[in-house]
């Protein structure tokens, strides 16, 4: 667990200076972190996933989330992340089970997962495009440039080139082609302790090049900020520039970003079924509590969630900086 500042850099103090309200509103979005587990150990990766970790969400934890997501329908949006969660041994099973309740299924999908055998089973993956097809589920994939260099330092030898080769099935099968209805979505990470561009420039940047070098199409672009905590902030603190970086995300705080943050309508779930406000709380263990009480999957009533105060540190000026950030992408609305 990273420790953050919290004294110099108050971000409750902030909202309240700015006048902007972190309420919470209906929750529409369980997110659930299915596994640490994965077939990668990416550098800027807040959960600290890699091929070693055993972590994952239990057989009831699986049946607690479609016992969730039938009993409030106001729960419109299943978000699956890892790790890769498409290596749990029930990912498939939870999936089906969303859709068959007609709820929008995410799966955060490294690209490269596919390609890989199973890190513990040595299974093949190749069959998940079909999968995902079969489903209907929207995929969102990180990508962190377009260009092989600065995607492989990021996240290992031969990322780039795997990513591709598995844009070009999921482009064969629909995914990421216009008037499909099978949305790929790409995500950018700055390669360092910088705010990302503009995501309309760089989406259009992405498509231009990714189309004229390699003939692949996506849906969409998301740019996400890279956040100081775990992995990211330890490479941070090797360089010196831990402290620069935090005071960038502060001095860059926009209240209109900052006013649509995801945790106002999402929860995020461990493996544990442990419940957090967002996917970064998670990785800090600040959990939702009731009268000190940390929630779970399995005590969750989410009439009362919105009674509850959101729990925030340092690290949510990353949220909140420049056009905003967010598992969607950006916050900032015109």
């Amino acid at each position: 667990m990273t420790a953050l500042p919290t004294a110099a850099h108050d971000f409750a103090a902030t909202l309240a200076a700015r006048g902007v309200d972190l309420s919470r509103r209906t929750c529409r979005t369980l997110q659930v972190n299915l596994t640490k587990l994965c077939n990668q150990a990416c550098l800027h990766c807040h959960v600290d996933s890699s091929p070693k970790r055993t972590e994952h969400l239990s057989r009831e934890g699986v049946e607690r989330c479609l016992e969730l997501l039938r009993l409030n329908p106001m729960l419109e949006v299943l978000d699956l992340t890892g790790g890769a969660p498409e290596l749990h041994a029930d990912f498939r099973e939870l999936v089906r089970g969303a859709r068959a309740l007609d709820r929008t299924v995410i799966v955060r999908h490294n690209l490269t997962v596919t390609l890989d055998p199973h890190p513990t089973s040595g299974a093949s993956m190749e069959d998940l495009p079909e999968f995902f097809a079969e489903q209907r589920v929207q995929l969102v994939s990180s990508l962190p440039f377009y260009e092989q260099y600065f995607t492989d330092k990021q996240r290992g030898r031969g990322v780039f080139g795997k990513s591709l080769e598995s844009m070009r099935r999921l482009n064969a099968l629909g995914f990421g082609i216009q008037g499909s209805g099978l949305e790929l979505i790409l995500v950018y990470n700055p390669v360092g302790a910088f705010l990302p561009a503009s995501q309309e420039a760089l989406e259009a940047d992405y498509r231009a090049k990714l189309r004229a070098a390699h003939g692949l199409e996506f849906t969409q672009l998301f740019t996400i900020t890279n956040m100081p905590i775990n992995r990211f902030a330890e490479d941070l603190r090797r360089r010196g520039t831990y402290e620069s970086y935090i005071q960038k995300l502060v001095s860059a705080f926009n209240p209109v970003a900052a006013s649509n943050v995801m945790c106002r309508d999402l929860i995020s779930v461990d493996w544990r079924g442990q419940i957090y406000d967002c996917d970064f709380n998670q990785m800090l263990e600040l959990e939702v509590e009731d009268a000190g009480t940390a929630l779970t999957i399995f005590d969750l009533d989410l009439e009362r969630l919105r009674e509850l105060p959101i729990k925030t540190e340092a690290h949510c000026f990353g949220c909140t900086a420049g056009a905003g950030s967010s598992c969607g992408g950006t916050t900032e609305t015109p």
